[in-house]
């Protein structure tokens, strides 16, 4: 059997430590990096192709689930945690393997040999995309949104977004420097976005009120939102009183 490609994506050096003194012995298995936040995590993933990645799901700037969205592909992953309960759920939901910390060398051994099987017979990561899928849609209200472009990964804080625009199977996101494309539904955001000053006034656009300059009439029974930055936004007909509502007009 061929070696098997390891990175840790782990913000906590003494938690890293302890997977390598784990791995240490195990024959056929090879760290080829290991990192310490979810942006070192994707160049390292998208470097070496691992064929198994150790993934703390609590980092900063990035958390686990969030780098998970940005990569193309994923490779077998052994998730760890600090206990949460909802997390652990989720897991446990959807046939994907964690570690909850501290965790002991006995349940470490048989999460990579269940890791190591898959990887044998190449089993797709389906339970990982579910999880994924999951997590994002119980996550509730998000405060920033991340674009990756090339190697690129940008970091949008919701309150720069002035507006967002359906762009076939992308999102358009529009703040005041530029724009902004992500794989994005408008469901998601619709869903996800701060409601207090966040609202879709047409199946293809989301506006931020806080950028509202005014609403024109235009034509009988259709209005047009004009935002701060000059910019015109169609609201629907089904959409203009709920757009009344949350102004107070």
């Amino acid at each position: 059997m061929k070696n098997i490609k390891v990175v840790i994506v782990e913000d906590e050096a003494p938690a890293r430590d302890l997977i390598k003194a784990y791995l240490k012995d195990v024959d056929n298995v090879e760290v080829v990096e290991e990192c310490s936040n979810g942006f070192e995590g994707i160049k390292a993933i998208n470097t070496h192709h691992p064929d198994l990645i150790f993934l703390d799901v609590q980092m900063p700037k990035l958390t686990g689930f969030e780098m998970l969205e940005l990569l193309d592909e994923y490779p077998q992953i052994i998730f760890t945690t600090a206990y949460d309960q909802y997390a652990i759920k989720a897991f446990e939901l959807n046939a994907v393997d964690y570690l909850m910390k501290p965790f002991s060398k006995d349940r470490f051994m048989k999460a990579l040999e269940k890791a190591q099987q898959r990887i044998v017979e190449k089993a797709d990561n389906k339970p990982v995309k579910e999880l994924i899928n999951k997590v994002r849609e119980d996550g509730g209200e998000i405060d920033r949104i991340f674009v990756k472009t090339g190697s690129r990964i940008d970091v949008i804080p919701v309150t720069d977004i002035i507006k967002i625009e359906a762009q076939d199977d992308y999102a358009e996101i529009f703040t005041k420097e530029k724009s902004f494309l992500k794989k994005e539904t408008m469901a998601f955001l619709e869903k996800n976005l701060p409601n207090n000053n966040f609202i879709r006034v047409h199946r293809s656009a989301i506006i931020n009120t806080d950028y509202l300059h005014k609403i024109e009439k235009y034509g009988k029974e259709t209005y047009v939102v004009i935002l701060k930055d000059g910019s015109k936004v169609n609201v629907s007909k089904s959409r203009i009183k709920q757009l009344r509502e949350k102004l107070g007009f």
